[in-house]
């Protein structure tokens, strides 16, 4: 076998895994691009249709530890198989909910899979290519998160232009049988080494390396989807955009965020505490600067939070959590999600879509003081 195929064969496993990141997180984002027309279908607000948002988010944040600990020691291309047909079957009862509560449970389905993926998912960069190439592996699956910005969600208002939001519900169904074929085909085995123990779970937030990273995780995500669940009310309201152009904005965005994702990913690698405080920052200026200096700001946003994902995952890495870690990463990441859309959710129905804003920026800030701060007091990654 030749080098060219050796590098070929080597990398499907990997790009498999992306692909059903990026699967899952179109998924839980879907509903961003959606919201209006969504909220207006089922009768109910903005803010209440941002719960779409919440409660998968709600219901990740605790699969994902206990999925980790469930699952024991069968084979991990089992379990992502098996997360991805129920993720195929939760967007096809949403495509034909009849009622804001049908929508609200197939939303809860859709939760149970993004948790248990990625808490596996997130630690097979190392299991699927030499150590070299570990931190292109995990940009790699994490940019999943990135391209469903490029491609996920603007494709989603896309689908909802041309044949209405049940028909991108469906579209995501169908992507996510694709991905169950190619995982089924591409993966290795791939036997868990130990199962997770749950005292194990607990052992991560008493260890004070990690402990940081899943607080300056959980700030900077919750302040993020505070502002970002509501950008299309943000530019219908604010910046008086179009369905075209909200869908170019959002697309020019998530392009920010590929760049952002695999830039930050080679520097994360090393130093992550710093590529975290820098991304935090940046993430402040442009969601302050988007009601004053308006959507040009977007490809800011887009670059600083497309490195967020793939920089937590290689600090918590580099700090030893493993796959207990890695669990707890998704848990307090999806929490953060729902938290972020819930309290966004409350800012704009009492406020305003710029409040929302104002919202994710002084915790974007908070994230930078914090794992400046108290990041200097561990040695992992500083």
């Amino acid at each position: 076998m030749t080098t060219v195929e050796t590098a070929r064969v080597s990398w499907l496993p990997v790009a498999s895994v992306a692909v059903g990141t990026f699967t899952i997180v179109t998924s839980e984002m879907l509903p961003v691009g959606l919201l209006t027309p969504m909220g207006a279908t089922l009768g109910v607000s903005a803010g209440t249709a941002g719960l779409t948002m919440s409660a998968p988010g709600v219901v990740a944040a605790l699969s994902a530890p206990l999925l980790a600990v469930v699952a024991g020691r069968v084979d991990r291309r089992i379990v992502l198989m098996a997360l991805m047909a129920l993720l195929a079957g939760a967007n096809l009862v949403a495509a034909f909910s009849p009622t804001y509560a049908v929508m609200l449970a197939a939303r809860v389905l859709v939760g149970v899979s993004i948790g248990g993926f990625w808490a596996f998912a997130a630690g097979l960069a190392g299991r699927l290519v030499p150590e070299r190439h570990i931190g292109r592996a995990a940009a790699m699956i994490a940019g999943g998160v990135s391209v469903a910005s490029v491609l996920g969600v603007p494709a989603g208002t896309l689908i909802l232009s041309w044949a209405g939001w049940r028909a991108a519900f469906v579209a995501v169904s169908v992507l996510a049988v694709v991905v169950l074929v190619a995982l089924a085909v591409l993966l290795p085995p791939l036997p868990a080494t130990r199962a997770v123990r749950p005292a194990e779970l607990a052992g991560v937030w008493r260890d004070g390396r990690l402990r940081t990273v899943l607080v300056a995780t959980a700030l900077v995500v919750t302040g993020h989807f505070a502002a970002y669940t509501y950008i299309r009310p943000f530019l219908e309201q604010v910046s008086a955009a179009g369905p075209g152009l909200i869908s170019a904005l959002l697309l020019a965005y998530g392009v920010a965020g590929v760049a952002g994702n695999f830039g930050a990913g080679a520097r994360a690698a090393h130093r992550p505490r710093q590529v975290m405080v820098v991304l935090a920052v940046l993430i402040a200026v442009s969601t302050i600067g988007l009601p004053l200096a308006g959507s040009a700001m977007l490809l800011l946003w887009g670059v600083s939070y497309g490195g967020v994902s793939v920089t937590g995952q290689l600090w918590v890495a580099r700090a030893g959590g493993g796959e207990a870690g890695m669990a707890m990463l998704s848990s307090v990441f999806n929490a953060a999600i729902a938290l972020g859309a819930l309290l966004g959710g409350g800012i704009v129905d009492a406020a305003s879509p710029s409040a929302a804003m104002w919202f994710g920026a002084a915790l974007a800030l908070l994230t930078a003081a914090y794992a400046g701060i108290w990041g200097r007091r561990t040695t992992t990654g500083s």
